[in-house]
């Protein structure tokens, strides 16, 4: 599997928790998040009900190549805490913690924290890799703040 890395990011959002929660809650809602340029698309037909064990798949393009995605929700704990985490895809490990914490009755914070390995190196990660997360993760903030606001002020 090689090394593994970290994305972390938080995000204050001037929203109450359970909104918050419910439009994360709906995994067709991906799509409003992930940037055009992967193409991103739910395979999975129907309703997709969020639990333990659910089963989502997908298909992105990572330059120009149809990859299929698997990821299974592995823990969902609402309205504070779920868990996706890849069973197939470009990754040789994928997991993504979604946290959402209170700060006040209209306020909420949505920290990420992404476990992730590949089959590239040190190298590929830092040329290839990261940036290209980096640029996934500033396209959903951009779109979180469009949908819910920008805080008047942001927490240290």
């Amino acid at each position: 599997m090689g090394r593994t890395y970290l994305l972390e990011r938080a995000q204050t959002l001037p929203r109450p928790l359970e909104e918050v929660f419910a439009f994360f809650a709906d995994a067709r809602n991906l799509e409003a998040l992930t940037p055009p340029w992967l193409k991103f698309r739910i395979l999975t037909e129907g309703e997709l009900p969020m639990h333990a064990g659910a089963l989502i798949d997908y298909r992105i393009r990572l330059h120009g190549i149809p990859i299929r995605w698997r990821t299974e929700i592995a823990a969902w704990e609402p309205p504070r805490f779920f868990v996706d985490q890849q069973l197939r895809g470009p990754y040789s490990l994928w997991h993504h913690a979604h946290h959402f914490e209170a700060l006040d009755a209209n306020t909420t914070r949505v920290i990420d924290r992404v476990d992730y390995a590949h089959w590239g190196g040190g190298l590929i990660e830092r040329f290839f890799v990261r940036p290209e997360l980096e640029r996934i993760f500033a396209y959903r903030a951009e779109q979180l703040e469009a949908r819910f606001g920008a805080p008047a002020t942001q927490p240290a």
